[in-house]
């Protein structure tokens, strides 16, 4: 069965043994593994998954790949090895497919058009992985990883919950069909809440004042956050961009 990449669908197969090797391999994975993956496609990640996990949760929204993997993976999805499911990742619900399991890794080459939705729903999830590692726009990861010392609200909610790190990057050709950019392969470790538990933050709250910081990118922060000021507390941030705040900061105004 021949099966083309639908646009639409943000389908771009890899097809490069060595960054699936880095894949794997960044996900640390254990034989007791829970691996959730997103957007299977053809399944090359998903066979070296199944090598080196208990378990594999592939979550297909294309219903053409979704038969093909379901005829590729008979005898896994048999042995209970894999449960392949037919689903919107977006509306996905983890806890309803891993009752015994008390954690899991999300592990995907994941559609770069939900990049940002992905990234919002798994760290704020109820039953957050403990570990990501997800093929993602170059562009992004540089983003994420906030390199030329600019923060964003991407990385600021990235490094709220996890400890992100550039494991490599992937030229185009490595994909079929080649996209317009360059992606890269990035980890998300330790992701918990304890950021906001441990300094005694309202969540809501925290967000609440980054996306107010972030508003208007160019203005500075008396600007931007003159409804939320509160005592003098703040006044040594009142001259800075909400970009040349560090998570630290954030932690600091929020407190």
């Amino acid at each position: 069965m021949i099966h083309r990449a639908k646009k639409s669908l943000g389908q771009n197969f890899l097809k490069s043994e060595a960054a699936l090797r880095q894949i794997i391999e960044a996900g640390e994975i254990k034989k007791s593994d829970v691996i959730l993956e997103i957007g299977p496609g053809k399944g090359a990640l998903t066979e070296k998954l199944l090598e080196n996990s208990s378990l594999v949760i592939a979550v297909e929204k294309d219903k053409d790949l979704y038969k093909l993997l379901k005829n590729k993976f008979e005898k896994e999805i048999l042995l209970n090895k894999l449960n392949l499911i037919c689903d919107d990742i977006l509306d996905f619900k983890i806890e309803n497919y891993k009752p015994e399991a008390k954690s899991y890794k999300l592990i995907a080459n994941i559609p770069y058009n939900i990049t940002g939705a992905i990234l919002k729903k798994f760290l704020t999830e109820k039953h957050q992985p403990e570990l990501m590692v997800l093929m993602v726009q170059h562009e992004v990861a540089t983003r994420i990883l906030a390199r030329d010392g600019k923060e964003s609200i991407l990385s600021i909610s990235v490094k709220a919950y996890g400890e992100p790190k550039l494991v490599a990057k992937v030229d185009k050709r490595y994909f079929s069909p080649a996209p317009k950019v360059n992606s890269a392969i990035i980890s998300i470790k330790n992701i918990s809440r304890k950021i906001f538990e441990e300094n005694k933050i309202n969540e809501d709250k925290f967000w609440e004042i980054v996306k107010a910081g972030f508003a208007h990118k160019r203005k500075k922060l008396s600007g931007n956050l003159k409804n939320l000021w509160e005592g003098q507390s703040s006044l040594d941030y009142k001259d800075k961009r909400a970009e040349d705040l560090t998570l630290k900061d954030w932690i600091l105004l929020s407190k």
